[in-house]
């Protein structure tokens, strides 16, 4: 508790600071996204001009906004014969100036909503049957992530505060709410939470120090569009960093847990067993767990870099010259910053459950 209050009352004192204080520019410069059904399509040349190409002339009935129960027209273009959108999708648009104008909606999706809730109901229901009460819990806890995630981090980021503090606060508040929420309030689950703030620490330092030494500047299209919807300038290293801390923080969890839950069995069976001895034993699961777990990271940074990979191969650019590059070099230092992390957050939280049970025999969970 020595330990862990003045990191809880950092953590408050910090979502108070930083909380956004007014509504981000994003919000009114937000496009409003409109649900509707597209119910005939006819090819139809893109213009007066019949040598300008094909489309296909779109009826889509609106099932919301201010034209609901109407139809509305619009274009879309045929490329190699096939067009994005027909007869039968469900489809998302957004409105010109006036959105009550039919002929000025333009369709930018289809609609997801449905799958997407099947797919969540059935992961509820999967994790509830194997985990019961344990499962239930660490849904809520999941559903505080994603509030905490929603109404603070992003905000938060959108209204100017700086990434890298925002990150790192809206952290220990998920890891605080999360770990207590699913393991419990106990020793054990305390000296996991240490863990991951402690192995939090050392990512965000890492992660600021050599963000600085590759000269990484987060000045990607995408961030340059966000600036543009904001109207204000967006530090680019600082989103690189929040969303190193933050893409760690599963990894962590599971690491950290995983060792004050070994330390706790292995102490279990055999209560006589030295500090020393425990530690070891401890280590030797661990770095099982963390050999898995970095090759987890980098499957996983590669994987949402493949695009980009698969890109610079058609460009027949050499192997140094494309991991050098600004985007990949930007996954490659938040792979190799947070595998340090994960390696660091092994021995730390061995330590620490290994003290905290010397002088105690835990029961068995």
């Amino acid at each position: 508790m020595a330990l862990l209050a003045p990191c809880a009352l950092a953590t408050v004192i910090g979502l108070l600071v930083l909380f956004p204080s007014h509504t981000s520019a994003s919000e009114a410069a937000a496009s409003v996204r409109l649900a509707g059904h597209v119910t005939t399509a006819v090819e139809t040349p893109c213009n007066d001009d019949s040598t300008s190409g094909t489309c296909l002339a779109l009826t889509v009935r609106m099932t919301e906004g201010p034209l609901a129960g109407q139809d509305v027209a619009t274009l879309e273009s045929v490329v190699r014969g096939k067009a994005d959108f027909g007869t039968g999708d469900d489809v998302m648009l957004v409105a010109g100036q006036d959105p009550a104008d039919a002929t000025d909606y333009q369709i930018v999706d289809f609609q997801r909503g449905t799958p997407m809730l099947g797919l969540a109901l059935v992961f509820a229901a999967a994790v509830v049957a194997l985990g019961r009460w344990r499962g239930a819990a660490a849904l809520t806890a999941l559903g505080v992530t994603a509030v905490v995630l929603a109404l603070f981090v992003l905000p938060a980021i959108l209204a100017g505060r700086d990434p890298l503090a925002v990150a790192v606060v809206g952290s220990c508040a998920i890891m605080f709410a999360a770990l207590y929420l699913t393991h419990g309030v106990t020793a054990r689950t305390s000296a996991a939470l240490l863990g991951t703030l402690a192995s939090l620490l050392i990512i965000g330092l890492l992660g600021a120090a050599f963000a600085a030494a590759t000269r990484l500047t987060g000045a990607d299209e995408d961030t340059a569009n966000l600036a543009a919807t904001l109207g204000t300038p967006i530090d680019g290293r600082g989103l690189v960093l929040a969303g190193l801390v933050i893409g760690a923080l599963g990894a962590l969890d599971d690491v950290t847990v995983t060792q004050a839950s070994a330390v706790w069995e292995l102490r279990a069976a055999d209560p006589q067993r030295s500090s020393g001895q425990l530690f070891r034993a401890a280590m030797r699961i661990g770095r099982d767990h963390v050999a898995a777990a970095v090759n987890t990271l980098v499957l996983a940074y590669a994987g949402s870099a493949l695009p980009l990979l698969l890109l610079f191969s058609v460009a027949q650019r050499g192997l140094a010259d494309t991991l050098t590059t600004q985007v990949i070099a930007t996954e490659i230092v938040r792979t190799l910053v947070g595998s340090i992390g994960l390696v660091a957050a092994v021995p730390v939280t061995t330590a620490l459950a290994v003290a905290v049970t010397a002088s105690r025999k835990p029961a068995r969970a």
